[in-house]
């Protein structure tokens, strides 16, 4: 078990524990026995930032006067999360990134990248703990922003977290998911906000889900999707980008624009909601949009592996022949 500081900073290193100890029940343990006097570097009101992993800590950590924050989970049945909900999320996963960047930081090492054979258990606690003394010691702070841009940035996506999506409640309103509202194919000579990469960077409160774009259009590219223009509404479009994680789903999504600016979002994905930061399929229509289109080579720099593998569930029967037939 790792801890680090917002900065990606080893805290501590705690272990090994037995596979079937959740994350959990790992922190319980270690607030249970306050291991190496964890209680004592931390004062009432600081703030644990933690994964879904560790819901069933929550308890335990506010008994202790310390605050958690984990993105926030969606109930039984439920397919999107709300607006303020998808807010929060947004705040916490800005700040955890760095829990999952330091523990790359440490599988950069050949020995830790792989599956360990089980008499190496009694070294690698040590092991662990002495690859994190070294990235402590010789490693740049993962989080070397300025200052005052950081506070600017938190500022604004504290303010936007208690906003509602205003374009979530137009759709809804006049049923613009449905296939009779008037859609048209979106033309080449789209007018669409000359906005640069800096600007989408400033919409997404990150630089994520701008990392995604590329790949994302190319496969838009390649498949069948339309950008429709709506015939009443000026400047709002709407798109249907397939999910990367799901090949059977795929998303609706509308963005509003003026002549100068991004106006307006929305995306039926889980987070798509949310008003602080745009979702990576926004990011990936905008970006396409504003700069990808007017630039192919940003896009056909994504190498396309697939020619140099076969389908074996592709079957061209022309090619068939029985070679036992013998013509009469």
């Amino acid at each position: 078990m790792v801890v680090t500081s917002t900065d990606g900073y080893f805290l501590t290193v705690l272990g090994p524990y037995l596979a079937r100890n959740n994350d959990a029940t790992i922190l319980n343990h270690m607030l249970h026995t306050n291991a190496e006097d964890l209680k004592g570097w931390f004062h009432e009101d600081d703030v644990f930032i933690v994964d879904r992993g560790f819901r069933d800590s929550v308890e335990m950590l506010e008994e202790l006067g310390i605050r958690a924050e984990m993105p926030r989970l969606m109930s039984k049945g439920q397919k999107q999360m709300t607006t303020l909900d998808a807010n929060a999320s947004r705040l916490v996963t800005k700040i955890r990134w760095v829990v999952e960047a330091a523990n790359a930081r440490i599988k950069r090492w050949k020995y830790l990248a792989h599956v360990l054979p089980t008499n190496q258990v009694p070294f690698i606690g040590d092991y662990v703990r002495i690859v994190c003394a070294l990235s402590n010691r010789y490693c740049k702070p993962l989080s070397t922003g300025s200052e005052d841009d950081d506070m600017a940035l938190a500022c604004k996506m504290r303010y936007l977290s208690t906003k509602v999506n205003s374009l979530k409640t137009f759709v809804e309103e006049n049923c613009l998911d449905k296939k009779s509202v008037k859609w048209e194919v979106a033309t080449d000579s789209l007018e669409f906000p000359n906005i640069s990469e800096d600007d989408i960077r400033n919409l997404t409160c990150g630089v994520y889900q701008l990392k995604l774009c590329p790949s994302y259009i190319q496969e838009y590219l390649e498949g069948d999707v339309d950008i429709l223009v709506h015939s009443e509404f000026h400047g709002l479009i709407r798109v249907k980008l397939q999910s990367r994680h799901v090949s059977s789903r795929q998303y609706l999504l509308w963005i509003q624009f003026s002549e100068s600016e991004i106006t307006a979002w929305y995306c039926r994905c889980r987070a798509g909601a949310r008003v602080v930061g745009v979702c990576s399929h926004v990011a990936a229509v905008i970006w396409f949009l504003a700069v990808g289109r007017h630039n192919r080579e940003a896009i056909s720099s994504i190498q396309d592996w697939s020619e140099f593998v076969t389908d074996a569930a592709v079957i061209d029967e022309s090619e068939d022949s029985d070679d036992s037939e013998v013509e009469e």
